[in-house]
């Protein structure tokens, strides 16, 4: 019976050690489950990938680089502080041209179109090159027209399309075509390489500057209209073009161009705000407008359409240069006889 107890108690002794070293390894089991997911997460990405072995990823968008653009550089207009006259000068600011006397289309019997062009270099176009600042800035024709059009005041034309004023012109447009595009060259970077013996070199860019004193001729464009109401004969310009000369590789002159066309009419508003350059008497000048409409200008016909069915320029079919002159002078008296024609009896 002894025995038996004994050997009870010891069973019920085992079964007790047993169950408490059960309980004891639990918990260390869970904990060691905890720390191999935290280890895990560790080591993926957000779709799951394993990412400690994998490379930093590189930046292969190109950095922007700035694009320099062609510019016609003017000076900024800078008004005296005190009255730069003996007199006070208050007339030019309020100067506006007169309105043009109305023409009905029923009464227009005759019109001719004429394009002129003249050359600032003849005596009578040197107010063109006045080359004086005043207080609404240079006073170069090329220059009032550049700051007129870079203000927004009026509005440039493209010349290579047509002189129809159809397709307006942009600033940076006009500047491309007077300067050309900017080159970009490499030179020696001395920075790096002071002498020079490492040969290394750097990207530098070149924009040709402005001159305005390379502007010697202007296109002129004008139509010759008979009133019988008025029974008189009025001539209205339309559109005035700067002309730039190409040259070829070796000097000599390829052709000249308009750069833009300006709407006239559009400009007489602005023109009669900017005085004229009056050799003989300073105080005497005339304003840009007064000097278009009292035709204070020498200048060449270099295309009518008068008998021009092709509508050629008169260098177009005839070659030599006197006769082109002789041609364009008898344009001129055809359009004078035809007025004249009217009271023969």
């Amino acid at each position: 019976m002894k025995n038996r107890l004994i050997r009870l108690c010891l069973l019920v002794t085992l079964v007790t050690l047993v169950a408490g070293t059960v309980d004891a390894q639990a918990p260390a089991s869970r904990k060691k489950t905890k720390r191999t997911t935290t280890s895990k997460k560790k080591n993926t990405d957000k779709n799951g990938t394993n990412t400690s072995s994998v490379a930093p990823v590189k930046d292969t968008v190109a950095k922007a680089v700035a694009v320099i653009e062609a510019d016609i550089k003017l000076d900024t207009p800078r008004k005296s502080l005190r009255n730069d006259a003996a007199i006070e000068l208050n007339l030019v600011k309020d100067r506006t041209p007169l309105a043009y006397e109305h023409i009905r289309e029923d009464d227009a019997v005759y019109r001719q179109r004429v394009w002129r062009e003249l050359d600032v270099h003849q005596k009578m176009n040197l107010p063109f090159t006045y080359k004086a600042n005043e207080d609404n800035g240079n006073q170069r024709f090329i220059s009032i027209l550049l700051n007129l059009i870079k203000s927004g005041e009026i509005t440039a034309f493209d010349a290579t399309v047509d002189d129809r004023f159809t397709t307006p012109m942009t600033f940076k447009q006009i500047a491309e075509v007077m300067l050309g595009k900017p080159k970009t060259i490499s030179i020696p970077d001395f920075n790096q390489d002071p002498d020079g013996s490492k040969g290394i070199m750097k990207d530098t860019t070149i924009m040709a500057e402005f001159n305005p004193d390379k502007v010697e001729r202007y296109e002129i464009k004008e139509e010759w209209v008979f009133d019988k109401e008025s029974s008189r004969m009025h001539v209205r310009i339309l559109g005035i073009a700067p002309l730039q000369s190409i040259y070829e590789a070796d000097g000599s002159l390829r052709a000249v161009t308009p750069v833009f066309w300006v709407y006239y009419p559009d400009t007489r508003p602005m023109l009669a705000k900017y005085e004229a350059y009056n050799g003989k008497n300073f105080g005497a000048r005339m304003s840009w407008e007064e000097l278009f409409e009292s035709r204070m200008f020498a200048s060449r016909i270099i295309k009518s359409t008068i008998d021009n069915p092709g509508d050629l320029f008169i260098d177009g079919y005839v070659k030599d240069p006197i006769l082109q002159l002789l041609e364009g002078d008898d344009m001129k008296e055809k359009i004078f006889n035809y007025e004249q024609d009217l009271w023969s009896y």
